[in-house]
């Protein structure tokens, strides 16, 4: 007489099971490049002081959070990892501008640095419609970014206006802690093993 094979439960393979979750240090490499970049942008110090902001966009507004985006496609995260490697070349593209071309743009280089912001616009605002189904922590971030880029955008179309670009200062300063409190409530998950601060899911 055959015997029934037994068949052994085997468990489900979770991609990047094992790696530990890289949103915390994307939001907070973006959170704190912006800040820093905001306070300026607002006024709040002085624009010359904008070189300061150079190296922390390179490395950890950059390169960090870049990483971030790389171990999010790790975890099978197309949304982190899209958003991650995104604004981590964002920032790495901004320190070029900075550091090596705004100076050579000449008389018209405010409409490239224009167009420039007007295309992140763009790749947040339909970023933003992915949020949605994330969490409304994150959904803010995006929200908020949008709104920045294109004050920060009309500003630079309108040749530098001053007060333009204080106002997307300030609402970048808001992006920032949004991106913090976001960042903050992945890292306290983690080291309190429950949800200490609400992110509200939408799934």
């Amino acid at each position: 007489m055959s015997e029934t094979p037994i068949k052994e439960d085997r468990p489900v393979l979770v991609p990047g099971a094992h790696i530990a979750d890289p949103a915390p240090l994307g939001l907070a490499g973006f959170a704190l490049t912006t800040f820093v970049l905001s306070v300026v942008n607002a006024n709040i110090v002085p624009d010359t002081l904008v070189g300061g902001a150079l190296g922390l966009a390179l490395a950890y507004g950059g390169i960090a959070q870049f990483a971030a985006g790389l171990w999010e496609f790790a975890k099978g995260n197309t949304f982190g990892a899209t958003a991650f490697c995104s604004y981590g070349g964002f920032w790495i593209s901004f320190w070029w501008l900075a550091e090596k071309d705004l100076a050579n743009l000449g008389p018209d280089g405010y409409k490239v640095v224009g167009t420039y912001l007007i295309a992140w616009c763009i790749f947040t605002a339909y970023m933003t419609v992915a949020a949605f189904r994330v969490n409304l922590a994150v959904l803010a971030v995006f929200v908020l970014l949008t709104i920045t880029y294109l004050i920060l955008a009309i500003g630079w179309f309108d040749k530098e206006s001053s007060g333009w670009i204080h106002l997307g200062g300030y609402i970048g300063i808001l992006t920032a802690i949004a991106a913090w409190y976001a960042s903050m409530a992945g890292v306290t998950a983690f080291t309190w093993r429950r949800q200490v601060l609400p992110v509200w899911p939408r799934e």
